[in-house]
């Protein structure tokens, strides 16, 4: 036996898998075909979100308080700064779908918030251009991570524990048996006694049987610089979802002296082959998010300075697939984050390691359950 768990796919959500395995006493061993801290999936792009008052659904909300513990019980081993709270800004029509989910995750958890209205909000905010009918809510618990660092972070602090982690490593077959299962690599094949399998966007590789369950898709992220550089820094500009219609501006303040993020992350288009992703932007995109951000953000400029395509792994319903799947208990997922996945990633690691080690979790999941989408299956 290589080791107790397998981990294939040492990105946002293996790396802290290993972490929490680890620091248990479970022997591990991860597997990644790239390098650690890479962007060739979801955690590229120097920024990630934190929101509490969710609009993907209250459920979320306890994993996200708990995840927030995590995050800085890593930030104390690692001795980085990974989470910086600074607010966010839910900006939306009155009475649509997302605002009404917010301030149900307000309600139903006493969410410390902020709710501004008319010329409080734009004196405050003067960022952002605001409508008769939009509401204004500012979630105290909410800023921005840094994914590069974080998954960097996580996975030196499960090798401090013991684990040990193969990159450049590519996991071409997971062979289930009676007692554990074999990782077929590029190199050599591994015997384990169970498998986790977070591979995002490549996951289709590994499970084709979640074909139609699961979706590749395209994320492009984007930069401008601003017109005013003392409204953009952290302590002026919280992370916001801006949202209008059918358009969701979404970003972080400036990070790095000259430029902020602003993303339109609502609809991203689906990929055939995660090998194959198109990292540059077309005409068409660019042309899209620079006339929302002249009209919703008038504090940027609205020609994007930078622009970089990253992958996630999407569900039907929006919701991730972590659990055992049909038929073995040898093999566990987590994937189809569906672009929000990022900021629950500790929490996930702690619910992987827990039905690795006692097949089950107390943390409430149903809605991530695997059985969602089929009943049985051969894997």
């Amino acid at each position: 036996m290589d080791a107790e768990v397998a981990i294939v796919g040492v990105g946002t959500m293996g790396s802290m898998a290993a972490w929490q395995l680890a620091k248990k006493g479970v022997s591990v061993i991860g597997f990644e075909q790239f390098g650690i801290g890479n962007d060739r999936t979801a955690a590229g792009g120097e920024s990630r979100l934190f929101r509490t008052a969710y609009m993907e659904g209250p459920e979320y909300v306890p994993l996200l308080q708990e995840a927030k513990h995590l995050w800085r019980s890593l930030e104390e081993a690692s001795d980085n700064n990974l989470l910086t709270l600074n607010g966010g800004l839910m900006i939306g029509e009155s009475g649509s779908l997302e605002i009404n989910t917010i301030k149900k995750s307000i309600h139903d958890f006493a969410l410390e918030h902020e709710v501004l209205e008319g010329e409080q909000a734009k004196k405050r905010y003067p960022q952002f251009t605001l409508y008769e009918n939009d509401v204004v809510i500012l979630d105290k618990n909410a800023g921005f991570l840094r994914p590069e660092l974080a998954v960097v972070s996580a996975v030196q602090q499960a090798v401090k524990h013991g684990a040990k982690i193969k990159n450049y490593t590519k996991v071409n077959d997971i062979v289930p048996e009676k007692q554990g299962a074999t990782i077929v690599t590029n190199e050599k094949s591994y015997h384990v006694e169970k498998v986790i399998i977070t591979t995002g966007a490549w996951t289709l590789k590994l499970i084709p049987q979640l074909k139609n369950k699961l979706f590749p898709r395209r994320l492009l992220l984007t930069w401008f610089a601003p017109k005013d550089v003392s409204l953009v820094t952290a302590d002026k500009l919280p992370i916001f979802a801006r949202m209008r219609g059918d358009f969701r501006l979404t970003g972080a303040p400036m990070l790095d002296g000259s430029m902020v993020k602003a993303s339109y992350t609502k609809d991203p288009s689906y990929i055939d082959d995660p090998s194959k992703l198109y990292r540059d932007a077309n005409l068409e995109e660019l042309e899209r998010i620079s006339e929302s951000v002249k009209t919703l953000l008038p504090v940027l400029y609205p020609d994007p300075v930078r622009a970089s395509a990253y992958m996630d792994a999407y569900t039907p319903d929006n919701h991730a697939i972590v659990g055992e799947l049909p038929d073995t208990s040898h093999l566990i997922i987590a994937s189809g984050f569906s672009g929000h996945g990022f900021k629950l990633s500790p929490m996930i690691g702690k619910i992987l390691s827990e039905l690795c080690i006692d097949g089950k979790t107390n943390y409430h999941i149903q809605h991530m359950k695997p059985n969602r989408f089929f009943e049985a299956a051969n894997f």
